[in-house]
Protein backbone atom coordinates (compact mmCIF):
# COMPACT_ATOMS: atom_id res chain seq x y z
CA UNK A 1 0.00 0.00 0.00
CA UNK A 2 1.09 3.59 -0.62
CA UNK A 3 3.00 4.59 2.56
CA UNK A 4 1.37 8.01 2.60
CA UNK A 5 -2.14 6.56 2.90
CA UNK A 6 -3.81 6.09 6.27
CA UNK A 7 -7.19 4.37 6.16
CA UNK A 8 -9.85 3.86 8.77
CA UNK A 9 -10.65 0.25 9.55
CA UNK A 10 -14.08 0.66 7.95
CA UNK A 11 -12.60 1.77 4.63
CA UNK A 12 -9.73 -0.73 4.69
CA UNK A 13 -12.11 -3.62 5.40
CA UNK A 14 -14.47 -2.55 2.63
CA UNK A 15 -11.67 -2.30 0.07
CA UNK A 16 -10.15 -5.64 1.16
CA UNK A 17 -13.55 -7.34 0.82
CA UNK A 18 -14.38 -5.74 -2.53
CA UNK A 19 -17.28 -3.75 -1.11
CA UNK A 20 -18.38 -0.34 -2.46
CA UNK A 21 -16.75 2.81 -1.12
CA UNK A 22 -17.64 6.47 -1.78
CA UNK A 23 -15.07 9.25 -1.42
CA UNK A 24 -15.96 12.59 0.17
CA UNK A 25 -14.00 15.84 0.22
CA UNK A 26 -12.96 17.95 3.22
CA UNK A 27 -12.94 21.41 1.59
CA UNK A 28 -16.73 21.47 1.82
CA UNK A 29 -16.31 20.97 5.58
CA UNK A 30 -13.48 23.44 6.22
CA UNK A 31 -14.28 26.12 3.63
CA UNK A 32 -17.79 25.52 2.31
CA UNK A 33 -20.01 25.77 5.39
CA UNK A 34 -19.95 27.44 8.82
CA UNK A 35 -19.63 25.55 12.10
CA UNK A 36 -21.60 23.62 13.40
CA UNK A 37 -23.59 22.99 10.21
CA UNK A 38 -20.44 21.64 8.57
CA UNK A 39 -19.81 18.89 11.12
CA UNK A 40 -23.50 17.97 11.24
CA UNK A 41 -23.52 17.71 7.44
CA UNK A 42 -20.31 15.64 7.39
CA UNK A 43 -21.66 13.10 9.85
CA UNK A 44 -25.03 12.77 8.14
CA UNK A 45 -23.48 12.36 4.67
CA UNK A 46 -21.42 9.44 5.96
CA UNK A 47 -24.54 7.88 7.48
CA UNK A 48 -26.47 8.26 4.19
CA UNK A 49 -23.71 6.44 2.32
CA UNK A 50 -23.74 3.59 4.86
CA UNK A 51 -27.56 3.36 4.70
CA UNK A 52 -27.29 2.90 0.94
CA UNK A 53 -24.83 0.03 1.03
CA UNK A 54 -21.37 1.66 0.79
CA UNK A 55 -18.58 2.75 3.11
CA UNK A 56 -17.81 6.50 3.36
CA UNK A 57 -14.21 7.66 2.89
CA UNK A 58 -13.84 11.33 3.80
CA UNK A 59 -10.42 12.37 2.47
CA UNK A 60 -8.02 14.99 3.84
CA UNK A 61 -4.37 15.55 4.73
CA UNK A 62 -3.19 15.46 8.36
CA UNK A 63 0.17 14.89 10.04
CA UNK A 64 1.97 13.90 6.85
CA UNK A 65 -0.62 11.33 5.81
CA UNK A 66 -3.45 11.22 3.28
CA UNK A 67 -6.37 10.23 5.44
CA UNK A 68 -8.76 7.94 3.59
CA UNK A 69 -11.68 8.01 5.97
CA UNK A 70 -11.86 10.07 9.14
CA UNK A 71 -12.82 9.16 12.68
CA UNK A 72 -14.94 11.48 14.83
CA UNK A 73 -11.87 13.40 16.02
CA UNK A 74 -10.63 13.87 12.47
CA UNK A 75 -13.97 15.19 11.23
CA UNK A 76 -14.09 17.63 14.12
CA UNK A 77 -10.56 18.84 13.31
CA UNK A 78 -11.49 19.72 9.74
CA UNK A 79 -14.75 21.33 10.86
CA UNK A 80 -13.40 23.50 13.66
CA UNK A 81 -9.66 24.16 13.13
CA UNK A 82 -8.84 27.74 12.04
CA UNK A 83 -6.87 28.32 8.83
CA UNK A 84 -7.02 24.82 7.36
CA UNK A 85 -5.13 24.86 4.05
CA UNK A 86 -7.14 24.39 0.85
CA UNK A 87 -5.42 21.68 -1.22
CA UNK A 88 -5.52 21.19 -4.98
CA UNK A 89 -3.15 19.09 -7.12
CA UNK A 90 -0.40 21.74 -7.06
CA UNK A 91 -0.48 21.98 -3.24
CA UNK A 92 -0.68 18.27 -2.49
CA UNK A 93 3.01 17.41 -2.07
CA UNK A 94 3.85 20.56 -0.11
CA UNK A 95 1.02 20.22 2.44
CA UNK A 96 1.83 16.53 2.86
CA UNK A 97 5.59 16.98 3.26
CA UNK A 98 5.17 19.98 5.59
CA UNK A 99 2.89 18.03 7.92
CA UNK A 100 0.11 20.63 7.64
CA UNK A 101 -3.62 20.00 7.85
CA UNK A 102 -5.12 20.33 4.38
CA UNK A 103 -8.70 20.11 3.19
CA UNK A 104 -8.90 18.46 -0.22
CA UNK A 105 -10.77 20.09 -3.11
CA UNK A 106 -12.45 18.06 -5.85
CA UNK A 107 -9.17 17.58 -7.71
CA UNK A 108 -7.17 16.58 -4.63
CA UNK A 109 -9.93 14.28 -3.37
CA UNK A 110 -9.93 12.54 -6.75
CA UNK A 111 -6.18 12.01 -6.44
CA UNK A 112 -6.51 10.49 -2.97
CA UNK A 113 -9.46 8.34 -4.02
CA UNK A 114 -7.62 6.97 -7.05
CA UNK A 115 -4.56 6.14 -4.92
CA UNK A 116 -6.82 4.12 -2.61
CA UNK A 117 -8.73 2.41 -5.44
CA UNK A 118 -12.02 4.26 -4.90
CA UNK A 119 -14.02 4.88 -8.08
CA UNK A 120 -16.92 7.10 -6.97
CA UNK A 121 -16.87 10.49 -5.24
CA UNK A 122 -19.79 12.59 -3.98
CA UNK A 123 -19.50 16.35 -3.62
CA UNK A 124 -21.63 19.49 -3.87
CA UNK A 125 -20.50 21.17 -7.08
CA UNK A 126 -17.33 21.06 -9.15
CA UNK A 127 -15.07 24.01 -9.87
CA UNK A 128 -14.83 25.31 -13.40
CA UNK A 129 -14.17 28.33 -15.58
CA UNK A 130 -14.80 31.52 -13.63
CA UNK A 131 -16.86 34.33 -15.06
CA UNK A 132 -14.54 36.57 -17.06
CA UNK A 133 -12.28 33.51 -17.25
CA UNK A 134 -11.35 34.38 -20.84
CA UNK A 135 -9.47 37.36 -19.37
CA UNK A 136 -8.39 36.12 -15.94
CA UNK A 137 -7.58 32.54 -17.09
CA UNK A 138 -9.10 31.42 -13.78
CA UNK A 139 -9.91 27.79 -14.55
CA UNK A 140 -10.26 25.24 -11.77
CA UNK A 141 -7.84 22.31 -11.62
CA UNK A 142 -10.94 20.14 -11.08
CA UNK A 143 -11.50 20.15 -14.84
CA UNK A 144 -8.06 18.86 -15.81
CA UNK A 145 -8.18 16.31 -12.99
CA UNK A 146 -11.41 14.95 -14.40
CA UNK A 147 -9.58 14.39 -17.68
CA UNK A 148 -6.80 12.31 -16.16
CA UNK A 149 -8.07 10.51 -13.02
CA UNK A 150 -10.46 7.54 -13.12
CA UNK A 151 -13.00 8.70 -10.56
CA UNK A 152 -16.66 9.48 -11.24
CA UNK A 153 -17.87 12.67 -9.56
CA UNK A 154 -21.51 12.90 -8.50
CA UNK A 155 -22.41 16.58 -8.14
CA UNK A 156 -25.22 19.10 -8.55
CA UNK A 157 -23.41 20.59 -11.53
CA UNK A 158 -20.80 23.33 -11.36
CA UNK A 159 -20.92 25.99 -8.69
CA UNK A 160 -23.34 28.62 -9.96
CA UNK A 161 -20.82 31.42 -9.37
CA UNK A 162 -18.99 30.06 -12.45
CA UNK A 163 -19.40 30.44 -16.20
CA UNK A 164 -21.31 27.23 -16.80
CA UNK A 165 -21.23 27.41 -20.60
CA UNK A 166 -17.45 27.78 -20.76
CA UNK A 167 -17.04 25.11 -18.08
CA UNK A 168 -18.98 22.62 -20.22
CA UNK A 169 -16.98 23.58 -23.30
CA UNK A 170 -13.74 22.96 -21.39
CA UNK A 171 -14.97 19.56 -20.23
CA UNK A 172 -15.86 18.66 -23.82
CA UNK A 173 -12.37 19.62 -24.99
CA UNK A 174 -10.87 17.44 -22.25
CA UNK A 175 -13.09 14.50 -23.26
CA UNK A 176 -14.95 14.30 -19.94
CA UNK A 177 -18.46 12.81 -20.24
CA UNK A 178 -21.18 14.91 -18.61
CA UNK A 179 -24.04 12.61 -17.64
CA UNK A 180 -27.44 14.01 -16.71
CA UNK A 181 -28.78 11.77 -13.96
CA UNK A 182 -32.54 11.65 -14.58
CA UNK A 183 -32.24 15.02 -16.35
CA UNK A 184 -31.64 16.41 -19.84
CA UNK A 185 -30.41 19.75 -18.47
CA UNK A 186 -27.20 20.49 -16.63
CA UNK A 187 -28.08 21.70 -13.12
CA UNK A 188 -26.59 24.89 -11.71
CA UNK A 189 -26.00 23.88 -8.09
CA UNK A 190 -28.71 25.84 -6.22
CA UNK A 191 -31.13 25.53 -9.17
CA UNK A 192 -32.19 22.50 -11.19
CA UNK A 193 -31.75 24.29 -14.51
CA UNK A 194 -28.99 26.25 -16.23
CA UNK A 195 -30.08 26.61 -19.84
CA UNK A 196 -27.38 24.13 -20.91
CA UNK A 197 -27.76 20.49 -21.87
CA UNK A 198 -25.80 17.38 -20.88
CA UNK A 199 -23.96 14.95 -23.14
CA UNK A 200 -26.46 12.18 -22.46
CA UNK A 201 -29.07 11.20 -19.90
CA UNK A 202 -29.02 8.04 -17.76
CA UNK A 203 -31.82 7.15 -15.37
CA UNK A 204 -30.50 4.32 -13.16
CA UNK A 205 -27.36 3.58 -11.15
CA UNK A 206 -26.88 0.46 -13.26
CA UNK A 207 -26.79 2.48 -16.49
CA UNK A 208 -24.20 4.85 -15.04
CA UNK A 209 -22.11 1.94 -13.75
CA UNK A 210 -22.22 0.21 -17.15
CA UNK A 211 -21.02 3.37 -18.90
CA UNK A 212 -18.19 3.92 -16.41
CA UNK A 213 -17.01 0.31 -16.47
CA UNK A 214 -17.04 0.31 -20.28
CA UNK A 215 -15.10 3.59 -20.40
CA UNK A 216 -12.39 2.34 -18.08
CA UNK A 217 -12.22 -1.13 -19.66
CA UNK A 218 -11.55 0.61 -22.98
CA UNK A 219 -8.56 2.37 -21.42
CA UNK A 220 -10.18 5.81 -21.81
CA UNK A 221 -8.49 7.59 -18.93
CA UNK A 222 -10.29 10.15 -16.84
CA UNK A 223 -13.43 10.46 -14.80
CA UNK A 224 -16.97 11.54 -15.55
CA UNK A 225 -19.46 14.06 -14.24
CA UNK A 226 -22.73 12.62 -12.97
CA UNK A 227 -24.88 15.76 -12.79
CA UNK A 228 -27.60 15.15 -10.22
CA UNK A 229 -30.03 18.07 -9.71
CA UNK A 230 -30.97 19.17 -6.21
CA UNK A 231 -34.41 17.76 -5.26
CA UNK A 232 -37.16 20.11 -6.45
CA UNK A 233 -38.44 20.85 -2.94
CA UNK A 234 -35.07 22.32 -1.96
CA UNK A 235 -34.17 24.06 -5.23
CA UNK A 236 -33.79 27.83 -5.59
CA UNK A 237 -35.28 29.79 -8.51
CA UNK A 238 -32.57 30.23 -11.13
CA UNK A 239 -33.34 33.90 -11.85
CA UNK A 240 -33.31 34.82 -8.16
CA UNK A 241 -29.96 33.10 -7.63
CA UNK A 242 -28.43 34.76 -10.69
CA UNK A 243 -29.27 38.21 -9.28
CA UNK A 244 -27.80 37.29 -5.89
CA UNK A 245 -24.65 35.86 -7.46
CA UNK A 246 -24.10 38.96 -9.59
CA UNK A 247 -24.35 41.17 -6.51
CA UNK A 248 -21.89 38.98 -4.59
CA UNK A 249 -19.46 38.99 -7.55
CA UNK A 250 -19.64 42.78 -7.80
CA UNK A 251 -18.83 43.06 -4.09
CA UNK A 252 -15.90 40.64 -4.41
CA UNK A 253 -14.48 42.68 -7.30
CA UNK A 254 -14.91 45.93 -5.38
CA UNK A 255 -13.01 44.45 -2.44
CA UNK A 256 -10.26 43.01 -4.71
CA UNK A 257 -10.89 39.48 -3.49
CA UNK A 258 -9.07 36.97 -5.69
CA UNK A 259 -7.59 33.46 -5.88
CA UNK A 260 -8.53 30.90 -3.23
CA UNK A 261 -10.45 33.54 -1.26
CA UNK A 262 -13.08 34.05 -3.98
CA UNK A 263 -15.25 30.96 -3.53
CA UNK A 264 -15.50 31.07 0.30
CA UNK A 265 -16.33 34.80 0.15
CA UNK A 266 -19.02 34.31 -2.49
CA UNK A 267 -20.64 31.34 -0.75
CA UNK A 268 -20.73 33.26 2.54
CA UNK A 269 -22.16 36.39 0.93
CA UNK A 270 -24.76 34.40 -1.02
CA UNK A 271 -25.87 32.80 2.25
CA UNK A 272 -26.33 36.27 3.77
CA UNK A 273 -28.22 37.62 0.76
CA UNK A 274 -30.62 34.65 0.71
CA UNK A 275 -31.27 34.73 4.44
CA UNK A 276 -29.63 31.35 4.89
CA UNK A 277 -31.79 29.47 2.38
CA UNK A 278 -28.82 28.88 0.05
CA UNK A 279 -27.02 26.99 2.82
CA UNK A 280 -30.07 24.78 3.34
CA UNK A 281 -30.10 24.02 -0.40
CA UNK A 282 -26.36 23.31 -0.34
CA UNK A 283 -26.74 20.80 2.48
CA UNK A 284 -29.69 19.02 0.87
CA UNK A 285 -28.00 18.66 -2.50
CA UNK A 286 -24.95 17.11 -0.83
CA UNK A 287 -27.20 14.58 0.91
CA UNK A 288 -28.86 13.72 -2.40
CA UNK A 289 -25.51 13.35 -4.16
CA UNK A 290 -24.25 11.04 -1.41
CA UNK A 291 -27.27 8.75 -1.83
CA UNK A 292 -26.90 8.56 -5.62
CA UNK A 293 -23.12 8.05 -5.37
CA UNK A 294 -23.59 5.13 -2.99
CA UNK A 295 -26.12 3.54 -5.36
CA UNK A 296 -23.70 3.90 -8.29
CA UNK A 297 -20.80 2.49 -6.23
CA UNK A 298 -22.94 -0.54 -5.35
CA UNK A 299 -23.87 -1.02 -9.02
CA UNK A 300 -20.23 -0.73 -10.11
CA UNK A 301 -19.26 -3.64 -7.87
CA UNK A 302 -21.71 -5.80 -9.80
CA UNK A 303 -19.98 -5.02 -13.13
Amino acid sequence: MNPYLQMTKEVQDALNEGKPVVALETTIISHGMPYPQNIEMARKVEDIIRENGAAPATIGIMNGRIRIGLDAEGLEAFANTPHVEKVSRRDFAHILSAGKIGATTVSATMIGAAMAGIEVFATGGIGGVHRDGENSMDVSADLTELARTNVAVVCAGAKSILDIGRTLEYLETQGVPVVGYKTDEFPSFYARESGFGVDFRLDTPEEVAAMLRTKWHLGLAGGAIVANPVPAEYAQPADKMEAVIRQALDEANAQHIAGKRVTPFLLGRIKELTGGSSLDTNIQLVYHNAKVAAEIAVALKAK
